[in-house]
């Protein structure tokens, strides 16, 4: 969408308070004046049926909590929760908002209600599709992807963070309608992915 010189950009900014880390990153925002430049909304809780087509797995993240885990041993080793993502209340609550706040903001982006859409607690970019992976639990970008994809033809993607997006890549590997680009430490180094070899199935690149 062209932007007209002069013209001030609309911000949409997706907050809510839990994890706490997220609530520090956004006591920044009335220290600078940032709060007066962008509307600031709650994020939906999403439902199962948005986070994944996989019931299993969803249920799992609904049902268990720090005093059920003995109960359900077989399904966390075949979940992949343990250190890296381990169980805590309000788990799903928290994967709930961290995936409406990227969803909605893919929404608002789509219906050209803003031009830039924030959430800080999004970008668990390690998720897979039924698979929890380095303290993400369920990939929202993804889902924000998926959402954009209804309105645009393409996608590109950028990933800033030290590690690899191995669930977006995964995500992604074998369509050219998103391109996802991942700047990264690589070698000895969690996830371990991310060669540049991986260029994509059936790539021209």
């Amino acid at each position: 969408m062209a932007q007209k010189q002069g013209t001030r950009r609309k911000v949409c900014y997706y907050y809510d308070g839990d994890p706490h880390r997220i609530r520090m990153t956004h006591n920044l925002l009335p220290n600078y004046g940032l709060y007066r430049k962008m509307e600031i909304h709650r994020p939906y809780k999403a439902n199962a049926e948005e986070m994944t087509s996989l019931d299993d797995y969803i249920k799992f993240l609904h049902s268990i909590h720090p005093d059920n885990m003995s109960e359900y041993s077989k399904q966390m080793q075949r979940f992949n929760i343990g250190e890296d993502c381990p169980v805590f209340d309000g788990l799903f609550e928290f994967c709930q908002l961290s995936t409406g706040g990227s969803v909605a903001s893919a929404v608002k982006l789509n219906k050209q209600q803003t031009d830039i859409a924030v959430n800080w607690a999004g970008g668990l970019h390690h998720a897979k599709k039924s698979e929890a992976s380095g303290f993400c639990y369920v990939n929202d970008v993804v889902l924000a992807i998926l959402e954009l994809l209804k309105y645009h033809q393409r996608v590109l993607y950028i990933d800033i963070d030290i590690h690899h997006g191995d669930g977006m890549e995964e995500a992604f590997y074998t369509t050219d309608r998103v391109m996802t680009v991942s700047f990264h430490k690589y070698g000895e180094y969690f996830p371990g992915t991310g060669d540049l070899r991986g260029i994509g199935l059936n790539s021209t690149c």
